[in-house]
C-alpha cells in the first residue's frame, strides 16, 4: 500500500504542480481561455491564490517524505488539496460544468485517499 501511496501522491503532484503553474504564470485572460469560464467570476489575486495553494500543496505531497524533513505534511498538503477541490467543485456546479465537476471529485478522492493512508495506517 506504500508504493500505492506514493504513486497517487506522485501523480496527485503532477496534475496540482501543472494546474497550479498555469494559473500563477499566465494572466486572468490565458487562465479563462485555456481552464474555463469559472475564472471570470474570481478576481486576478484569488487565481493567482489558487494556483500558489495547488503548487505548495503539490510540493507538501512529495518533498517532506523524499526528503525526511517534517513528512507529517504529506497527510496536511493532501487534506488542503481535497479542500482546494471541495470548492473547485461546489464553483462548477454553480456554473453547471458537470465535466469539470467529475475531474474534481475524482481528484478530491484521491486526495482521501493519500490523506487517510498517510494519517492513519501507512504514516511514515
Amino acid at each position: 500500500m506504500n508504493i500505492t501511496l506514493w504513486i497517487l501522491a506522485s501523480l496527485l503532484a503532477a496534475v496540482f504542480l501543472a494546474s497550479g503553474s498555469a494559473k500563477l504564470l499566465q494572466p486572468k485572460a490565458k487562465v479563462i481561455e485555456t481552464a474555463g469560464g469559472w475564472a471570470e467570476s474570481f478576481s486576478p489575486g484569488a487565481i493567482k491564490t489558487i494556483g500558489l495553494l495547488e503548487v505548495l500543496g503539490a510540493v507538501g505531497l512529495i518533498l517532506p517524505a523524499a526528503v525526511d524533513i517534517a513528512p507529517d505534511l504529506v497527510p496536511v498538503a493532501a487534506t488542503g488539496l481535497a479542500a482546494v477541490m471541495v470548492g473547485a467543485a461546489v464553483t462548477h456546479g454553480r456554473r453547471g460544468e458537470t465535466k469539470n465537476v467529475a475531474v474534481n471529485v475524482v481528484l478530491l478522492a484521491l486526495a482521501v485517499v493519500v490523506a487517510w493512508g498517510r494519517f492513519g495506517p501507512y504514516a511514515f
